[in-house]
């Protein structure tokens, strides 16, 4: 399942639609939306959790985040 839905996760272009991946999983559209929903908010806890980790202190996790995203943005 997280290798149909990782890209998803990311905002990465997807060759496939919702509808086409819920079908694959044996999913319908709407509760392939409401797990990737889920799957996102995990993401961004684990990541907050780990980012919190290499800062001084909880005010500055907002601005580490940023940095990465532009980071890998570019």
């Amino acid at each position: 399942m997280f290798d149909e839905l990782k890209s998803l996760l990311t905002g990465e272009k997807n060759e496939s639609s919702y509808s086409e991946i819920g079908a694959r999983l044996g999913m319908t559209e709407g509760s392939l939306k409401v797990t990737v929903h889920r799957l996102r908010r995990r993401y961004r806890e684990l990541l907050r959790k780990e980012i919190a980790l290499t800062v001084d202190g909880p005010e500055n996790i907002d601005e580490e985040i940023r940095n990465l995203r532009a980071a890998l943005s570019g």
